[in-house]
């Protein structure tokens, strides 16, 4: 496993010994190196024959490869380390230019002005930066945002906070956001020897896909504060853990029909998007 090829490429094992590319601890990068693999997670994200796929951090471009043989349009990659630029460039000539390459920080650079609707974001985040860009791309100013879906590698206990349900210990702020204007699950765990070097823990793949507007009528920067609020003191019971957004928190909650001595994670979307408009 490991040394096998989906195209006319070498395998990532040769393209890594060729441009001595070990992987970064400080950048926090785990490569991929089996192509079955990459193209499995490529083919989670759908039809991807009419849309530009956004990348962030492709390393030499293990993803990426299983992207463009899956039939992407077009894949723009976003990649901090200039060391990979000779295995990346080799991917862009073998497949025709299908494949652009920005150099620069994920966090910074302005991804809109380089891709054309519809947009997939297919990514094996960097662990260092995986949780806030998947908060940037969950709260954008205006709703719908410029992606179509999010299909995106986390460690596996990331991926449960996304997809978590009220009264586990894993529902919180994550899955609040990501399950107020979309539809999300997890759709496969990937062991930790499927990379170099292999990350202590295992990671799953989360598909994301953005619904045309909120489940539930709320403004979003209050739904933020308020669940924020709410789970930042998740062993409180809410009319303590709120009482900073109201001097009469106890009637609002009594109002959208929440018990104050609730506890956050007792409250499902619905409630807190209640709760959010009474607050408003």
């Amino acid at each position: 496993m490991g040394n096998n090829t989906i195209d006319g490429l070498p395998p990532l094992r040769e393209v890594i010994a060729e441009h001595g590319l070990s992987a970064k601890k400080s950048l926090g990068q785990n490569f991929l190196l089996d192509l079955n693999l990459t193209s499995k997670i490529a083919r989670q994200a759908g039809d991807l024959t009419q849309c530009d796929v956004l990348e962030i951090g492709p390393g030499p471009g293990g993803l990426t490869r299983g992207l463009l043989h899956e039939g992407a349009r077009r894949v723009l990659a976003i990649e901090r380390d200039e060391r990979l630029t000779p295995a990346l460039e080799q991917i862009k000539e073998y497949y025709d230019g299908r494949l652009d390459v920005v150099f620069g920080d994920a966090l910074e650079v302005d991804v809109t002005a380089h891709l054309q609707g519809p947009v997939k974001v297919v990514a094996n985040l960097p662990y260092n930066v995986g949780t806030e860009l998947l908060v940037r791309w969950l709260t954008p100013q205006n709703w719908p945002p410029y992606w179509d879906s999010l299909t995106l590698m986390f460690q596996k206990e990331v991926a449960q906070r996304i997809v978590a349900q009220p009264r586990t210990k894993a529902y919180g702020r994550l899955a609040l956001l990501a399950q107020w204007r979309c539809n999300a699950k997890m759709v496969m765990e990937i062991s930790p020897q499927a990379f170099t070097p292999p990350p202590k823990v295992t990671s799953a793949v989360v598909h994301i896909e953005r619904l045309p507007k909120p489940r539930f009528p709320a403004d979003a920067k209050v739904l933020e504060r308020v669940v924020a609020t709410a789970f930042n003191q998740r062993r409180k019971m809410l009319r303590a853990s709120l009482k900073s957004l109201s001097p009469n928190i106890e009637d609002v909650l009594n109002s959208v029909g929440i018990t104050p001595t609730q506890r956050a994670e007792e409250i499902n979307l619905e409630q807190f998007c209640a709760l959010s408009r009474a607050l408003a």
